[in-house]
């Protein structure tokens, strides 16, 4: 019994360190430096909630889409948490980075809210279909007024930029330039609709 013990014990040991000298993805985020031209609103508290996202988007597989019906995912590549997470913490940073707010949370922080503002992720994709690479973001957003559950305001913001470049890195830039406008529209349409 020991004899074997001797033989398995180093051949699983060697196995195992094979598992872990394979190749990790390289790991993105996104950015949120906003700065919006809209009103000040100090009064007014807002509480941004998960964003919904189909489930080929809602992972932390960066999305190729390679035509029309077809998608892929970047290889060697991915998101540093699920998209939907990133971008409800990016959207509470850009809020918060425009000192404009009484208050921006996200759902269990205990804020007394006036507004929540739902999102539902659209696009968020490289797209190669049409020949030329770009990045494209859209995100649907209805403004909600907590105390009464009406909608007071929605609307679709669509960014599509080109991709200079093939590789890993000049796609993530395309989304991070995307998004950041996508962002810069949203809050500042937020501020005003609030």
């Amino acid at each position: 019994m020991n004899r074997k013990a001797a033989i398995v014990l180093p051949l699983l040991a060697a196995l195992l360190s094979g598992c872990g000298s394979a190749a990790v993805n390289d790991t993105y985020d996104l950015t949120a430096a906003v700065k919006a031209s809209g009103p000040s609103m100090k009064r007014r508290q807002i509480l941004i909630p998960l964003p919904t996202a189909l489930q080929p988007l809602d992972s932390n597989q960066i999305v190729i889409r390679v035509s029309p019906r077809e998608i892929q995912y970047l290889g060697k590549s991915q998101w540093s948490d699920k998209l939907s997470r990133i971008v409800q913490s990016k959207l509470v940073e850009a809020f918060e980075n425009t000192g404009k707010l009484g208050g921006v949370g996200v759902p269990g922080q205990g804020l007394a809210i006036d507004y929540q503002i739902v999102t539902d992720i659209r696009s968020f994709e490289i797209d190669t279909a049409a020949g030329q690479k770009s990045a494209a973001v859209e995100i649907s957003v209805k403004i909600l007024n907590d105390r009464s559950g009406t909608v007071k305001a929605q609307n679709v913001f669509r960014k599509v930029v080109p991709v200079s470049g093939g590789s890993n890195p000049d796609f993530v830039r395309g989304l991070d330039t995307a998004f950041a406008g996508v962002t810069a529209e949203l809050v500042d349409w937020t501020l005003r609709s609030i």
